[in-house]
């Protein structure tokens, strides 16, 4: 069984852990998409929305009301894929600190 000392050491390098995982997720870009592509919507994996695309196909104002839906709906993926890639690189970063069962790491 480790000893106080261990434990703590093992606590710091968790932190550290989660603290370069939480650094690493604005790195991480993910894509959603909608209308098959028609729109797009860049994100990091921390949520930061970086770029925006609308095919010009699109740029009707009869069109504007699906555009509106379209973009939404890009958002809603890349959120969703931001959200994944996020809970991955923090499994990562937990995943060799022991934790007693049933027990989570908070993100």
């Amino acid at each position: 069984m480790p000893d106080m000392n261990d434990i703590l050491a093992m606590a710091q390098k968790a932190q550290e852990d989660l603290a370069n995982a939480q650094n690493k997720l604005d790195e991480i870009e993910v894509e959603g998409q909608a209308g098959g592509g028609l729109v797009k919507v860049r994100a990091s994996a921390k949520g930061r929305i970086i770029r925006v695309e609308i095919d010009e196909s699109l740029m009707k104002p009869e069109e504007k009301g699906m555009v509106e839906d379209l973009v939404a709906a890009a958002f809603n993926d890349a959120k969703a894929k931001a959200d994944m890639a996020a809970a991955e690189e923090m499994k990562k970063a937990t995943s060799g600190f022991p934790l007693p069962p049933g027990m989570k790491m908070p993100f």
